[in-house]
């Protein structure tokens, strides 16, 4: 049995001629899938009876469940969704005056092991589905759209994605491309793909190919200045060094006026100096980038310390002297284990069920 949503529209045309169908009743059914509480065959009513008749035999669609959630106090929602194998994946929802931004995940689990990262100490499970990541998307929107007005804190509706959740996009690249393809076409879940940013711990060999077949922003984990410091850290370096990562951000196909977007975690002590903020403006000089400061959210088991703010703060104001768009990221749901690298499948009773 085939899930539709794991099909984008020329897997769906493709899908309708092997049943002797035309391709157009492929494009019929992307039309009807990603509206909401659409979850039977039966309620696609411009297609032929016969048709609607035959699809349940061949395929289905599939939905998340009702989600465990947890608010946080400033807002932001956390997501816990049990896949259909009983696996769990976590996205988080942070909204804003004029915006709501979804931090979704692609893996169940992460093979990267990065130190100061929770995820990273569940180690690497499988793989999601196209459909399983544009149903995180599909069951947050339903969600914001059923709360009451006075509950609401952001817009209605999902106005930003971001691939930062549980696990690395680029490992799984062929449903990764798909769930793109889902998100912004018309009769999906249209999204712009300006609005879509997928983050990489730096999986170079797969860098280009999201660039030359997506127009989706690109942020680079980058967290250190030099091999010695990112091995540690990191262990994707001893396979992809620094080097070879800022090459591929050199020569990713990036369309004008747009920027790769550097993130940096700021580790109290490790990689937090001002020589190292030198060294960084020193090493993006030929990137068209901008950078993220964040500061290190701090987790059970890591030993990690988050740089003090005056730090962060000088460590910016190196970088703006040197003439870099900077950030500071503001740190949104780590009273529920909901920020940058909390994510491990967990959720208290203390605030659920909201």
């Amino acid at each position: 049995m085939i899930d539709c949503k794991n099909l984008d529209q020329n897997g769906l045309e493709s899908f309708a001629e092997s049943l002797d169908q035309p391709a157009f009743r492929g494009r019929q059914i992307m039309s009807w899938l990603y509206r909401p509480e659409i979850n039977d065959f039966s309620q696609m009513t411009d297609l032929a009876k016969s048709f609607r008749i035959l699809l349940p035999q061949h395929a289905f669609i599939s939905n998340f469940s009702q989600p465990i959630t947890e608010i946080s106090s400033d807002g932001s929602i956390k997501f816990v969704f049990t896949l259909a194998d009983g696996q769990v994946i976590e996205s988080v929802n942070i909204p804003e005056v004029d915006r709501n931004t979804l931090c979704i995940s692609s893996q169940v689990g992460c093979a990267m092991g990065c130190k100061f990262c929770q995820t990273g100490s569940l180690g690497f499970k499988r793989n999601l589905t196209p459909a399983e990541m544009v149903n995180q998307v599909c069951s947050v929107r339903d969600f914001l759209e059923s709360q009451p007005d006075e509950q609401r804190f952001g817009p209605t509706a999902i106005t930003n994605l971001v691939y930062m959740g549980m696990g690395e996009p680029l490992n799984n690249m062929e449903n990764l491309l798909t769930a793109i393809s889902i998100l912004t076409n018309q009769k999906g879940l249209d999204m712009a793909s300006r609005r879509i940013t997928v983050s990489t711990c730096g999986i170079v060999s797969n860098m280009r190919e999201l660039g030359e077949k997506t127009n989706v922003n690109l942020a680079i984990s980058l967290h250190a200045v030099d091999n010695d410091t990112r091995d540690k850290l990191m262990p994707i370096n001893r396979r992809y060094p620094i080097e070879q990562l800022l090459q591929a951000c050199r020569d990713y196909p990036i369309q004008k006026r747009k920027r790769i977007m550097i993130e940096y975690i700021m580790l109290d002590g490790i990689n937090d100096s001002d020589r190292e903020a030198r060294r960084l403006a020193s090493l993006l000089r030929t990137i068209p980038c901008k950078i993220n400061l964040l500061a290190y959210n701090e987790c059970d088991g890591i030993p990690f310390r988050p740089s003090p703010n005056k730090r962060i703060l000088a460590f910016q104001e190196v970088l703006r002297k040197a003439h870099y768009s900077i950030f500071i990221r503001s740190s949104r749901g780590s009273d529920i284990a909901a920020a940058c690298g909390q994510l491990a499948g967990k959720i208290s009773q203390k605030n659920s069920d909201i």
